[in-house]
């Protein structure tokens, strides 16, 4: 299904933030028609304001998708509303973080299509991904069609199971904040070393992203392409002595940062 399909039936955004508003500028761009798009969000922006989509007003009896990007925290007041959609044809996408496949069965009724996903915030640049994993309701065009609308913010991967979504949370969710951690203490080292704060920085940004992009489009693995770099007695192989250590390096920290993320996500799925 192409996106400008929706527009017979319309498509519903329950919570229209950052990431919400990232995916409605995707799916404009790529021909949904503004008049076929309901938002309900309490505080709109002003960009928001300015799309042409139904602000705050009555929604269509059927749509095709509700997506659910509201904070968890505001799932309890702002989900009831819809609950005259549920138990239909209406599919609801969720990219709230925490919020069980079940919750939302259990508030709109368990016959509801449900499609969980978890994107993160490149997707505000179109370099997004997301993982998606869908109910027993969810059909398999619903779910392409989930797929469809999340190509929108970048790539998709479906998982063999919800219990799977609070690892893919830690790793690729919470991820990009571990990588701009990451350019943030390498400007820092470097202006430890002399660097001015600006080059430093310069320096470690744009290192960061080509680097991401080169283990994006080369064949290699990322373990081959570190070899690449690194040559025997040289700089690289000093530092990665520091940062492969086996109890102080790298491969500890990030096994302990990621689930400590993980096991935060199932905190907040109780």
């Amino acid at each position: 299904m192409d996106i400008s399909d929706l527009s017979a039936r319309g498509l519903v955004l329950l919570g229209c933030g950052k990431m919400g508003g990232a995916m409605l500028q995707g799916w404009l761009s790529g021909g949904l028609a503004a008049e076929a798009v309901h938002v309900l969000e309490p505080y709109p922006s002003d960009w928001l304001k300015g799309t042409g989509v139904a602000l705050n007003g009555d929604l269509p009896a059927n749509p095709a998708v509700v997506l659910v990007a509201v904070k968890p925290q505001m799932m309890a007041s702002a989900l009831p509303v819809l609950t005259p959609l549920g138990n239909g044809t209406t599919l609801f996408l969720s990219i709230a973080a925490g919020t069980l496949i079940s919750h939302y069965e259990s508030v709109l009724g368990d016959k509801t299509p449900v499609v969980r996903a978890m994107p993160n915030t490149p997707a505000a640049i179109g370099k997004g991904i997301s993982a998606i994993v869908g109910n027993a309701h969810a059909s398999e065009a619903q779910m392409q069609l989930a797929e469809t609308l999340l190509r929108a913010i970048g790539q998709v991967v479906r998982l063999p199971g919800e219990h799977l979504m609070d690892a893919v949370t830690a790793v690729s969710g919470s991820g990009p904040a571990y990588v701009f951690h990451l350019i943030e203490t390498m400007a820092a080292a470097g202006v430890a070393e002399g660097l001015r704060p600006d080059l430093a920085l310069h320096l470690a940004r744009a290192t960061v992203a080509g680097a991401g992009a080169l283990a994006e489009a080369s064949d290699d693995d990322p373990a081959q392409l570190r070899v690449n770099v690194t040559s025997p007695g040289g700089t690289t192989a000093a530092a990665l002595q520091v940062l492969m250590d086996a109890d102080t390096g790298f491969p500890a920290l990030l096994k302990r940062a990621v689930h400590a993320a993980a096991e935060r996500g199932k905190e907040l799925g109780k």
